[in-house]
């Protein structure tokens, strides 16, 4: 358990405590400079690691300097080693300050005598090619050895022109003509001429040269109809449409007639493979003729194989616009029919094929087309949709082979979408599955389990009649211990906990401990454990987590597991809680708080440098501050019952002018309980706000979690809007904007509950305020207690991002000039402005952009003055402080950007450096890092001088002051 849980409490670290940048570089020199081959080679190799750890400028720029020189003065082995070092660290190449002298060293050998030495370089410069597009040296080396009698150095000539027609427009157009003559002249061989054509590809920079390049494509796929040239021919004209986009549809239209009219089967394989290509890129320039013609094509081939990569390709039309294009209705109804007609018959034909294969896309197909068309004529097709997804899953549940799991999983994702947008085939795809999970191989069950699952989230659809069934299962299941079964338990502890949406009966929590006992591992037992917090059984949680205590090996491993157990305690204290009984939920919210400081200590002792367990800390932090604001609310409440204001309030408030005394008796006491109501408003404001932060700190949190926070935030605000409109000023508040927050898709039973009371509690406020002119006050208190109870009464959920951190996003900052020391100021002059550099790297976890992706990085340099030396100038605000902004778009994950500062004042300024994130939506996420450095403003010597002059009662001496080179004549 302990190594398999290492991998979320070590996730986050980056940066080994090894050696600076420099002493390593140092290390990796003293190996370069070696006399023994195997060392050199050893030390060029270990150079990516290097690049990976100090993604900086000033180390890649020595680094790359110092193989340059490897590669100018070693062996042939040598060069290709640092070829094969560029090629693995191109998204740093561009991080090169002196490009030139990079240049200059590795371009010297290719005027070696020895063609693998010049075909070793053209490789090199071809790796190169992004940041040296426009070097005409280079374009002319290329050209030249394509000329050469050496085939190593041809093949090296045509991957260079390859890279550098890419990147640059005047290369393309000068080498074009070159690459047409070549490919046409007689003399050049056919495998020469397969690897001269996909240079074409790259011809896309102006819409004439793009244009020649297709001539040129056409005629060869005239005069050259092998297979082998056709293919190559084929797909080398699809790639340059890709690129150019306005050919687009005559592409399609010409692969389609290959795939129609060529009998070779291989040649109809590279069509289809292009289609598919096309069909994701570029859906929308799909028209019905194009699907009809594919369609006919499907229905006519005798192949399997090839059918099923047709219909792989109309599967993924139909998810996307061109379905809607299809179906559009034409003038006249019988076109409309005839048009789809063959889709839907060709999908039907399929859905019962004996090929898995050809049976998963025709399902498909029928989903998608049930899920995006509304039109009444195809209604039929879901239960056609239901049927066919029912016999693929009885098929493929009962084999174990990978080719059966695969279509399994597109089945059950289909099932999944088919319920989202059809919530009444509900039942009978859930019935489906629980007949077929008792009969199924281990593999299947999980795959079924969790698709049980993704239904139930949706939809409560799992009823309690269904848990028998279940729970048979998962006594059967526990009597063996290996990984399929372990696995298989977790998924069906997770159904369980799903489909019993209020408290597990005891009956179902010794099943699963027993289960648990007999049969699993600790990883299981905590892998349970997590899936009950996620779902709201505290209770089941708790006493999984207390078992765990005594089986883990690292302290920091047993904090964290005990500060789950003391959360789970806290959020089971509230599950009992009752309306109108006020005394008995101050105590249940008491005895939460104190489970919930136990455990914000033990959280704080599990956090490890590495891993700060940041967010956890933020949301449990939160928990504990809004329990407590519902405490002190309900003490406010029960205190204005023992005080109630008199009959005669209203009017007396009226006449003094002061609203608040409404609340209360003309008396300071009343009038201390209706500061504490407004406090308390206040306080509930500031919790959502802090929920806010806590949202835009969380760049790398799933969605369900990022909701979870949501969900909090809006509870905070409910209450405080139901304070502002019962009893601070009912006449303003408004219900406009909270009236919206029930039409939201409900992704979760959590979300669904909470929703609920939102809508219960806005109803209940909005009612009281119409029925009475002045709210009572005892209306209000009840309201405003019920509505907190209410609140409470909805288990807290723990959701994925508190246990486990999919997506790993990190920026890393380096200000230039910085001290050598942290602590020690830049000096600098006060007549003068600092510029100071900012350099970034983003770096990624395992699973880079998997929830959301940086689109740019925002830059916000503030200073602040920290002490003051020298007189007291009248100095204008402007120039007190430096505050600016900017945005730069990271390429290969690097960012750079510079900020002028002045600093007029004299003394010590303080600069804050914070980074924040554009995702691709543009929403702002306050992810860090905050770096600050030091500055000392000094005075210029010649303002020194005239202060020390006037100080002495000596007058400034103007004849110095004027003395210039003019001034002797």
């Amino acid at each position: 358990m302990a190594a398999s849980a290492k991998s979320f409490l070590a996730d986050a670290g980056y940066g080994e405590q090894e050696l600076d940048a420099n002493s390593a570089l140092m290390e990796l020199d003293k190996g370069l400079r070696s006399g023994k081959l195997g060392e050199q080679c050893e030390a060029v190799v270990r150079f990516p690691r290097l690049f990976q750890k100090y993604p900086f400028p000033i180390l890649i720029n020595s680094a790359f300097l110092k193989l340059a020189d490897v590669f100018r003065v070693g062996n042939n082995f040598l060069r290709l080693c640092v070829l094969k070092v560029t090629q693995q660290s191109e998204k740093h190449l561009e991080k090169i300050l002196n490009v030139d002298e990079f240049v200059k060293r590795v371009f010297s050998v290719i005027h070696s005598n020895d063609p693998v030495a010049r075909a070793i370089t053209l490789r090199m410069l071809g790796s190169m090619a992004s940041i040296i597009p426009e070097r005409k040296n280079a374009h002319h080396s290329i050209r030249q050895s394509l000329d050469s009698h050496d085939n190593v150095e041809v093949e090296a000539a045509i991957f260079a022109a390859a890279n550098f027609s890419a990147q640059s427009k005047d290369f393309a157009v000068g080498i074009c003509n070159k690459i047409s003559e070549m490919i046409q002249g007689l003399a050049t061989p056919v495998d020469l001429k397969l690897k001269l054509i996909p240079i074409l590809q790259h011809m896309h920079h102006d819409a004439s040269l793009a244009s020649s390049s297709r001539q040129l494509l056409q005629q060869l796929v005239t005069s050259y109809p092998s297979t082998k040239m056709v293919i190559v021919t084929l797909h080398t004209f699809t790639l340059l449409a890709a690129s150019s986009l306005v050919d687009i549809p005559k592409q399609i239209q010409l692969l389609l007639q290959y795939l129609k009219n060529d009998p070779r089967k291989a040649v109809k394989r590279l069509a289809i493979q292009d289609l598919k290509l096309l069909a994701n890129k570029t859906p929308h320039t799909w028209n019905r003729e194009n699907i009809q013609a594919l369609c006919e094509s499907a229905l006519n081939t005798p192949y399997d194989s090839l059918k099923m990569g047709m219909l792989s390709v109309l599967s993924t039309l139909s998810g996307t616009i061109a379905i809607k294009q299809y179906f559009s209705s034409a003038p006249g109804a019988a076109a409309t029919t005839a048009r789809s007609f063959d889709l839907v018959k060709l999908a039907q034909e399929c859905c019962y094929h004996n090929n898995r294969g050809i049976a998963a896309h025709g399902v498909r197909i029928l989903t998608n087309i049930s899920a995006s068309c509304q039109e009444k004529d195809l209604l039929p097709l879901e239960q056609d949709a239901v049927f066919g997804l029912e016999a693929l899953l009885v098929l493929c549940s009962q084999d174990d082979s990978p080719g059966a799991q695969a279509t399994l999983k597109i089945t059950l994702t289909c099932m999944v979408k088919l319920v989202k947008c059809r919530p009444h085939l509900s039942q009978s795809v859930v019935e489906s599955l629980l007949t077929q999970l008792h009969s199924a191989q281990d593999n299947a069950r999980i795959l079924m389990c969790h698709c049980l699952a993704a239904i139930a989230m949706q939809l409560p659809v799992l009823a309690d009649g269904m848990l028998g069934d279940l729970m048979d299962l998962y006594k059967l299941i526990g009597q063996s211990a290996t990984d399929k079964k372990q696995e298989l338990l977790v998924s069906l502890a997770t159904v369980i906990f799903v489909s019993s949406q209020k408290a597990l009966s005891t009956e179902i929590k010794t099943v699963i401990k027993q289960q648990l006992e007999n049969a699993s591992n600790g990883w299981t037992a905590y892998r349970i454990a997590r899936q009950a917090s996620r779902m709201g059984n505290h209770d089941m949680a708790r006493e999984l987590y207390q078992s765990l205590l005594t089986q883990v090996a690292s302290e920091h491993f047993y904090f964290w597991l005990n500060s789950l157990k003391e959360f789970s305690h806290a959020e089971q204290c509230l599950t009992g809680l009752q309306e109108d009984s006020y005394s008995s939920t101050l105590s249940c919210i008491a005895e939460a708080l104190k489970s919930y400081h136990k455990g914000i200590a033990s959280l704080t002792a599990a956090s490890t440098p590495l891993n700060p367990l940041s967010f956890q800390c933020g949301f449990v932090k939160l928990r504990i501050d809004l329990l407590q604001a519902f405490s002190q609310l309900i003490c406010t409440c029960n205190s204005l019952k023992t005080s109630p204001p008199p009959a005669i309030a209203t009017t007396i408030a009226m006449t003094s002018g002061n609203d608040l005394q409404r609340c209360g008796r003309i008396s300071n006491q009343a009038l201390t309980l209706s500061l504490q109501m407004k406090h308390s408003m206040e306080e509930f404001r500031n919790l959502a706000t802090r929920y806010g932060d806590l949202y835009q700190s969380s760049f790398d949190a799933d969605s369900a979690t990022l909701r979870n926070v949501e969900l909090q935030q809006q509870s905070c605000l409910l209450i405080s809007h139901a304070i502002e409109a019962l009893i601070l000023d009912p006449e303003s508040a408004s219900f406009q904007e909270y009236s919206s927050n029930g039409a939201a898709h409900v992704e979760s039973e959590y979300e669904r509950r909470m929703m609920s009371v939102f809508n219960h509690v806005l109803e209940e406020v909005e009612s009281l305020n119409r029925k009475y002119a002045p709210v009572s006050y005892l209306a209000s208190n009840t309201c405003l207690c019920n509505a907190v109870i209410a609140l409470l009464k909805v288990p807290l959920s723990f959701q994925r991002y508190f246990f486990q951190k999919l997506q790993s996003t990190s920026i890393k900052l380096a200000l230039s000039p910085s001290p050598r020391n942290p602590a020690e100021p830049i000096a600098v002059q006060n007549n003068q402005q600092l510029a100071l550099k900012v350099e970034g790297v983003v770096q990624h976890g395992s699973k880079p952009g998997l929830f959301r992706k940086i689109q740019s990085v925002c830059l916000n340099v503030s200073s602040v003055l920290q002490s003051k030396s020298g007189q007291d100038y009248k100095i204008p605000i402007d120039n007190m402080t430096n505050e600016m902004e900017q945005r730069v778009e990271p390429h290969n994950d690097y960012f750079s950007t510079q900020f002028l500062l002045n600093f007029v004042i004299l003394g010590t300024h303080n600069i804050t450096v914070e980074s924040s994130v554009i995702d691709s939506n543009g929403i702002v996420w306050k992810t860090g890092p905050k770096t600050t450095i030091f500055v000392k403003s000094l005075e210029d010597p010649y303002s020194q001088q005239v202060r020390l002059q006037q100080q002495q009662g000596q007058p400034p001496q103007q004849q110095q002051q004027q003395r210039t080179a003019y001034s002797r004549f």
